[in-house]
Formats: structure tokens, C-alpha cells, sequence
């Protein structure tokens, strides 16, 4: 299968936004992409947050999701909204990823689980935990004929949610990211290509990348890597773009079973 990441450098509107991401969405399934990734709060960045929550909206209501979902029908592909900040119905906000089919109907979803929350040397500091809901479970889906894991971002950070993704049938992780500069610099790939080894799985991860107009920076570098280990394919940089890659679903089967670390793992009592 042919998968198109999709590199943002996301706005801080909604109209913005979907201006932004429509032409790379199309770029990618002219390039013959069946699946198309978006980065994590595709849909809005704005770090502001009295400025940001009275702008969100249900998912259903979404401008950029349902614009997403008029592309995804008229180009017939799939798309993974690699995450949308949104509405809840009991009025909280959550950082939601979903996933539309080719006819256009959002098929999965999965609410964030790890909340990102710290204060980093450079000064830069974070609390996910004060604007958004954590999710509460791991959410696999079908995506284009492979069985897709659903994460976000800092949930890199927490490999046994990857095993537990992988042990119920995951081939592919997506993780979707807005990732900070000087984390990603330090860790990007590496985590990357970790959760990839031990997993023996595809990881595919579209990233936001540059200075945005909110005033934050994130790193780019969006990236797929096999289930040995191997980068498949990257962007060196942090401009708006498109990267494709072919995924040889049969790879996953052969890395499990020459490093069958999936199947070895025993219980054990901890310290």
C-alpha cells in the first residue's frame, strides 16, 4: 500500500487551516496515496487558550474534518485526521484522532491518552492536562487494508500501549505528532524507530514543523519506518510538504517471527 504523511505547518483558524491542508491532501493521492496521514491538531493551532477554546466545535461540526471528509470521498482514499482538537459532548475538550473512509464517513476515533505536561530547560512549558480530557482506551481500526493502531504524539513516550496495540493485531502505528523542537531534535527518530523495532510494526508519523503563527516551533521531520527498524522515508526538514512511502504489510509477519519478542514476553513480579 502506498501511504501519503502529510507535513503542516498548521494556522491558528479553522478556515486557515483547511486552506492549508487541502492542497498537500490532494498532492498526495495524485501521487497515488491510499492512505493520507495529517499531523496531530491538523484542524487549529492556537496556544492561546482563551483564544482557542470558544473555536472548537464537535467533531461533527469540525470545518476541517468535514472538509477532510468532502476530500476524502471526491478523491476516494482514505484519510486519518492524525488529530483534531475538538469539543466534547459534555463540554471539555479533547485532542481526537479519526479516521474517514473513502466514502467519506469518520469510521474510528481515539481521545489522546497521555497528556503532555512540562516544564522543559529552554523555558518552554506545556499543560495538556489544563485544556483537554485524556482518553481511557487503545482504539485499533482498518485502514486501507491494513489494521491501523491509533495513537498521538507524546504518547511515543509509553511503549506499552505500542505492545498492546501490536498483541491485538496492529500492523501500522500511527503517530501523528506536534512535536517540540528541542525534544525532537534529541528523540524524534530514535523513539521512532523504537517503537518500530519492538513492536515489529509500521510506524508512520506526520508532524506539524516550523514556527507557527501562534508563536510556537515544532520540528517537522516527518518520518515512516518498517518493522526492523528501517526508515523507509523522510523529510530532512520542517516546511509544509508531502511523504510518500510503500508498505509491504507482508514485512510485519516476517519481523515478528524472526525477533519474536511479541510472543517470548512473560509475567513477572514486579520490584
Amino acid at each position: 500500500m502506498k501511504i501519503g504523511l502529510i507535513q503542516t505547518r498548521t494556522p491558528a483558524s479553522h478556515e486557515a487551516a483547511l486552506a492549508h491542508v487541502l492542497p498537500l491532501v490532494r498532492d498526495a493521492a495524485a501521487q497515488g496515496a491510499t492512505l493520507i496521514a495529517t499531523p496531530e491538531a491538523v484542524n487549529i493551532l492556537q496556544k492561546d487558550k482563551a483564544a482557542l477554546l470558544p473555536q472548537l466545535t464537535l467533531l461533527a461540526d469540525d470545518p476541517v474534518v468535514n472538509g477532510l471528509r468532502e476530500a476524502a470521498r471526491a478523491l476516494g482514499v482514505t484519510i486519518l485526521v492524525g488529530s483534531a482538537l475538538v469539543r466534547r459532548e459534555d463540554g471539555k475538550a479533547a485532542n481526537r484522532s479519526a479516521l474517514i473512509d473513502p466514502g467519506g464517513e469518520v469510521v474510528a476515533t481515539y481521545d489522546k491518552l497521555h497528556m503532555f505536561d512540562v516544564d522543559l530547560p529552554t523555558g518552554e512549558s506545556a499543560r495538556e492536562s489544563e485544556t483537554y480530557e485524556p482518553g481511557d482506551r487503545a482504539v485499533l481500526a482498518e485502514a486501507a487494508g491494513a489494521t491501523l493502531g491509533m495513537t498521538i504524539c507524546y504518547d511515543l513516550r509509553f511503549p506499552a500501549l505500542y505492545r498492546a496495540l501490536a498483541m491485538a493485531g496492529a500492523e501500522v502505528m500511527s503517530i501523528p505528532a506536534a512535536f517540540t523542537r528541542p525534544t525532537g531534535e534529541a528523540h524524534w527518530e530514535v523513539l521512532m524507530r523504537a517503537r518500530a523495532i519492538e513492536t515489529g510494526s509500521f510506524v508512520i508519523a506526520p508532524a506539524q514543523g516550523g514556527f507557527h503563527e501562534d508563536g510556537r516551533g515544532t520540528w517537522g521531520r516527518s518520518i515512516a519506518v518498517g518493522p526492523w527498524g528501517e526508515v523507509l522515508a523522510k523529510l530532512d526538514h520542517d516546511e509544509p510538504g508531502v511523504l510518500l512511502a510503500d508498505l509491504d504489510l507482508a514485512a510485519v509477519s516476517r519481523a515478528r517471527q524472526a525477533i519474536p519478542a511479541l510472543a517470548n514476553a512473560r509475567p513477572f513480579k514486579e520490584p
